[in-house]
């Protein structure tokens, strides 16, 4: 037992030596591209709003205390602008911020029963609000985070 948790040990000590960034990257891409791809379901063209997204917003997408046709722009610019940021590294914390705000409002209101996909979309953006955006970012560059 002892030579597995010493190997355990120096495992672990290696792994604590490995940059954040490793995760950091990915935590940011992955989950900014279903963001953004959802977006762009919503419009046509460039950001001309679907018909199709004033429907499910006004009939499916039961949101309290916004009204329909503010959710739906305000969703489809969120989808837009915060994947974008993203996976730039830019305003990082707080873009991870806001996707995390939306992934709860989604999985309260509009989807439930999707709390495993959601949950991992929120460890995502809940890690990068934590521990920011990591060394490959606009947000490490130009020195506003790290």
């Amino acid at each position: 037992m002892n030579r597995l948790t010493d190997a355990l040990r120096h495992l672990h000590a290696r792994a604590d030596r490995l940059p954040w960034d490793i995760a950091a990257l990915p935590l940011r891409v992955f989950p900014a591209a279903v963001f953004f791809t959802s977006g762009r379901t919503k419009v046509e063209g460039f950001l001309h709003i679907k018909d199709s997204t004033w429907f499910l917003f006004q009939n499916d997408y039961a949101l309290p205390l916004i009204p329909p046709g503010m959710a739906a722009v305000m969703a489809t610019a969120a989808e837009h602008v915060f994947p974008v940021l993203l996976v730039l590294g830019l305003f990082t914390r707080a873009s991870a911020l806001a996707l995390l705000g939306m992934t709860l409002v989604i999985q309260t209101f509009i989807y439930p029963d999707a709390w495993q996909v959601h949950g991992v979309w929120a460890a995502c953006f809940l890690a990068l609000v934590l521990r920011g955006p990591g060394r490959i970012s606009l947000d490490r560059a130009l020195r506003i985070d790290g």
